[in-house]
């Protein structure tokens, strides 16, 4: 027999799933409140009653499997000599809209730790005996989270009803469980047997899977630079999956930033499964981009899709898992048309089962949309990838950082003052707040080292109202606007509860608009504390420089190890040439014609397929127009072939298009046709062609970097730089130089993808000839060639 273990919840929720998707309002305070609500139902316990009991019980089934079930029962009451299992639920919820039979799952829990109890700790006297056999009362409690009121429902359950009711339970759970081993069983016999599914590593490429398996091994962080084109995607998963074939993980946690660096994940588990790899991996695409319908709705009432979700997920799981490997978006899509089920519902549901998920960094960090399913033993029995993990801690910062504004609260005062008094007189009192803070300041941006505990206890008393608003009317006059400000408010709160020395307070007055922003100024430990959770965390990306500067920025532990992969390419590859033009804000205007006239002279005199980078769109669409203006008045404009601008609003397919526009050809040959095919594509350092994407060999001959990528200079970011000085860094570098030479270091490593990759890197900023700057620099850029007055023989700028 296969032995399996199984948590009482679990068994109960997948038995009795019914019903729709419930859009909008969910309480955001159940954790914390239903804690309360539950400990103080079993405060009013009797002396000889017990709480938390915890049950175990092992139940042969089918001949083939032993499910090990195990749970913690609220309570173990004794009336009378007999006993009364009580299964206790807080709620937001009016108590009067709850029924007998409105949570059979809710049974389902109840009835199995009876059955249980009755299997494994039944004294005689504790149960009654009439002619239906032994019986026992069985309760459900429902506690209202805000009142404290409870109401109760008692069933009395004879053995052999809670027995065919377990039976019936496991039934259903079964051909999941069979599927689920049976899978297992051929994953781990493909792994055992999977090569590397190259015909060689690349040079660094076996350094750092051996560095990531030995962090899985021994359950460690690890922290790896490992230069852009030597293969860190497969140089990562291949390793972790080796390490779920040996036994020390069950699952794969793969977290990007960006589409494109997705799709390296989805295309590195293709290859591997193309040499026999059998491992169920999901793709989790954002619900906006995945949603079947033109506007978002989940509501039943909107989407067929989330109509009778829960009636049909269990037959559609079986058949997704049951006859693929690899759930890429268009799996998910095809399978959940079949199904009629949500896909983004559908992905996040398949997740859970799967051996590898691919994702967001959202769903290993943010705490509001993060995999909550996912237990901590699951999570210790998962390894953590972070590709491209310079982007995490921006990324994270906003996580925990909150906001509120005074318009909303306003005009929900306005909306409920006749629906709802209480509610309008709680958002008026938010409101009356954000006033007096209008009236304190002097207008702009000020800053606060002290959490606003007064808005917070408003805020908090307003969350209550509007709790009890949404959960007894679904949100009533203004439901959207109350749903979004309540949403705001409890994410308000949460970080609240976070704040430390490493926030700020941040109060913005412009005219009559007031908002209120808890900044995080370091998220290091927040990083840390959601990584650590996980068996092993490994952190990886091309421009980790420096080193010692992003294990700070992204929580590492004193046990964590880091690596340093240096490039395998050789110096004959890359050509670097430094422009010292000034490209300061306030020397744009006056060196901009020098600007436009060197890359005409760069792109003029070799021939081939070029992307200009640049820190901002206003000065790449100036500089753009520029350069066209003046190629379309050269005699040889045609030479240059087509200019394709990035825009911030392009949706996918149109940056598809731009990076197709780069086609592969001889450089050579067009420096000797009449009409040149090479493409100049303007983008901006950060954006979505400067990291993730390849175009290898010949669709690339040149890469010009325009500044040293500082972010534009402003409070918040003082304000991170004075908080680093406090903790004696240098927080003009922290801040500004190491996030900004970061960009640099990605849009140029778009150049060199592999090693028959040639090309021209020109930096163009007279601060990379600073010692500040130049020290930042890989060791393969920093013997440049300083162009000055001229770019090549005879051509001057």
């Amino acid at each position: 027999m296969e032995t399996i273990q199984i948590a009482v919840r679990t068994l109960a929720e997948y038995a009795y799933r019914s019903g729709s998707i419930e859009s909008g309002f969910r309480t955001s305070g159940t954790l914390t409140a239903g804690t309360k609500a539950h400990q103080e139902i079993q405060k009013s316990y009797g002396e000889h009653d017990e709480k938390e009991v915890l049950l175990k019980a092992e139940i042969p089934f089918g001949g083939d499997l032993l499910f090990a079930l195990e749970g913690r029962c609220d309570g173990l009451l004794t009336e009378n000599g007999r006993t009364v299992i009580d299964e206790i639920k807080s709620t937001a919820s009016e108590l009067g809209r709850i029924e007998e039979n409105t949570y059979p799952v809710h049974w389902g829990q109840a009835c199995c730790y009876a059955y249980m109890y009755m299997l494994t700790r039944l004294t005689p006297g504790h149960c009654e005996l009439n002619d239906a056999g032994l019986m026992i009362t069985v309760q459900l409690t429902y506690v209202q989270v805000n009142t404290g009121e409870a109401k109760r429902f008692r069933r009395e359950m004879a053995f052999g009803e809670l027995e065919c009711l377990v039976a019936d339970m496991l039934a259903r759970y079964a051909p999941y469980t069979r599927l689920m081993l049976r899978h297992k069983a051929e994953r781990d016999r493909s792994i055992r047997e999977l090569p590397f599914p190259f015909d060689a590593y690349r040079e660094g490429q076996r350094k750092l899977a051996a560095a990531v398996y030995r962090s899985i091994e021994r359950g460690e962080g690890l922290f790896a630079k490992a230069p852009t084109g030597i293969g860190k995607t497969m140089s990562t998963l291949f390793p972790a999956v080796k390490a779920i074939g040996a036994g020390l993980l069950e699952r794969i946690f793969y977290a990007t930033a960006r589409t494109t660096t997705r799709a390296a994940a989805e295309d590195a588990l293709g290859r591997m499964a193309s040499r026999g790899l059998k491992l169920h991996a999901v793709t989790i695409t954002a619900k906006e981009k995945i949603c079947f319908r033109e506007t978002v709705s989940c509501r039943k009432e909107d989407c067929e899709f989330a109509d009778g979700y829960y009636d049909r997920i269990n037959e559609a799981l079986l058949d997704l898992l049951g006859n693929e490997t690899l759930m890429s978006r268009d799996v998910v899509e095809r399978y959940a048309r079949k199904h009629r089920v949500c896909p983004f519902e559908y992905s996040i549901d398949a997740a859970y089962a799967a051996d590898a998920v691919v994702g967001d960094y959202n769903y290993a960090f943010d705490p509001r949309v993060s995999l909550k399913r996912m237990r901590d033993e699951h999570r210790k029995k998962t390894a953590l990838l972070v590709d491209e993990a310079h982007n995490l801690p921006d990324r994270a910062r906003e996580m925990v950082s909150a906001g509120l504004d005074k318009a909303a609260f306003l005009e929900l005062q306005r909306a409920y003052k006749s629906a709802n008094p209480a509610l309008a007189s709680a958002a008026k009192a938010v409101n009356a707040r954000f006033i007096a803070l209008r009236k304190q300041s002097a207008g702009g941006v000020s800053a606060e080292s002290e959490a606003p505990l007064e808005l917070l206890a408003l805020a908090e008393a307003f969350a209550s109202e509007a709790e009890r608003e949404l959960a007894a009317r679904g949100g009533g006059v203004a439901e959207e606007l109350l749903l979004e400000t309540y949403f705001a408010v409890q994410h308000f709160i949460s970080v609240g509860a976070m704040y430390d020395e490493r926030y700020v307070t941040l109060t913005e007055v412009a005219g009559q608009a007031v908002s209120v922003k808890l900044r995080c100024l370091d998220p290091s430990e927040f990083i840390r504390q959601s990584a650590k959770s996980y068996r092993s965390r490994i952190l990886f990306s091309a421009t980790l420089a420096p080193l010692s500067f992003y294990m700070d920025a992204l929580g590492a532990a004193e046990e964590d190890r880091s690596l340093t992969v240096p490039s395998p390419y050789g110096r004959e590859q890359l050509h670097v040439w430094v422009a010292p033009l000034s490209t300061r804000y306030s020397d744009r205007e006056r060196t901009g014609a020098s600007l436009t006239r060197l890359l005409r002279v760069v792109t003029e005199r070799r021939k081939g397929n070029y992307l200009v980078f640049f820190p901002s769109y206003a000065y790449m669409n100036i500089i753009a127009e520029s350069f066209r203006m003046l190629t379309e008045e050269s005699p040889g404009n045609a030479a240059h072939g087509s200019i394709l601008v990035q825009r911030a609003d392009m949706t996918e397919e149109e940056r598809d298009a731009f990076l197709a526009s780069f086609k592969a050809g001889d450089a050579c040959a067009r420096a000797t046709e009449e009409k040149a095919d090479s493409v100049i594509g303007f983008a901006v350092m950060g954006g979505a062609f400067s990291e993730g994407i390849d175009l290898v060999g010949d669709r690339l001959n040149g890469v010009v970097v325009v500044g040293v990528g500082l972010p534009q200079i402003n409070a918040e970011r003082d304000l991170i730089k004075d908080y680093e000085e406090r903790a004696g860094r240098n927080g003009f570098e922290y801040a500004y130089v190491y996030p900004g030479m970061n960009k640099v270091l990605q849009a140029g490593g778009r150049l060199i993808r592999s090693e028959r990759d040639t090309g021209l890197l020109v930096l163009v900023d007279d601060r990379y000839l600073q010692p500040r700057y130049r020290k930042l620099l890989p060791e393969e850029w920093r013997d440049f060639r300083v162009v000055e007055g001229k770019i090549t023989d005879g051509v001057t700028w």
